[in-house]
């Protein structure tokens, strides 16, 4: 039986047949994006080993956010690092300077099928339990606003904290300061990439706060109108 792989990002679908191998990067069989210079050249890789698809990290600088089509697995893809394409549909983000792009991987011969149960018979579940304040959850819709309000896959900007700010009436040092409680609170929890190493927070925390929220669930495009309800009280 014939295996193939197929790609979509904003509405453009491309095949991936037994015995080929598709890039995804700036400059490759897939071209994302041939204008961000901070995105490689060549970063994915999707081939077949034996009978087996696999996602591959073949850059050098830059991870992915990886889940299924429900959000109930999460993984994070490092350089070097490889994950198998088991489910129906894989949903691959990640952030190259100021632009975060997400894209979905269909396999037409799932190794894995999930079956609802009866506690939860919608097939859908939210990956982990994050209790999150009321505020806490405003500070990640305001970062993730951008990619909630689009349609389908491509690519979107993550706010800077100043613009996010802004977004909730709330000063500077506030946004700042609840933007360090979730992100230690999701990486006491084991969520990868909101630190840089032993008391230091990652550079690019903003966008992989958004990249894990959006795929675990933990905001989605109908919290959206919450935004327009900010207020300035101090939940922490």
């Amino acid at each position: 039986m014939t295996s193939t792989i197929s790609v979509e990002f904003c509405g453009e679908w491309f095949r991936v047949a037994e015995g080929e191998e598709l890039t995804i990067g700036r400059d490759a069989d897939l071209n994302v994006d041939d204008d961000n210079p901070y995105l490689h050249r060549r970063f994915l890789s999707i081939v077949q080993v034996e009978t087996m698809w696999w996602l591959v990290n073949i850059g050098s600088r830059l991870s992915a956010t990886i889940t299924d089509g429900t959000g109930t697995m999460q993984a994070w893809l490092a350089p070097g690092a490889r994950i198998p394409l088991v489910f129906d549909v894989t949903k691959v983000v990640f952030t190259a300077g100021p632009t975060t792009y997400d894209l979905e991987i269909h396999a037409d011969s799932p190794q894995f099928e999930r079956s609802p149960s009866p506690d939860d018979p919608a097939g859908e579940t939210t990956m982990g339990s994050v209790q999150l304040t009321a505020s806490q959850k405003l500070l990640i819709l305001a970062l993730a606003e951008p990619m909630l309000s689009r349609e389908g896959s491509g690519m979107s900007s993550v706010p800077t904290s100043a613009q996010a700010a802004k977004r909730l009436g709330w000063q500077l040092t506030k946004f700042n300061r609840k933007l360090d409680n979730v992100c230690d609170k999701l990486d006491r929890m084991g969520v990868r990439g909101l630190r840089g190493g032993p008391g230091k927070l990652a550079s690019n925390r903003r966008a992989r706060l958004v990249e894990h929220a959006v795929f675990s669930r933990l905001v989605s495009s109908e919290d959206l109108p919450l935004l327009d309800q900010a207020h300035d009280d101090d939940e922490d």
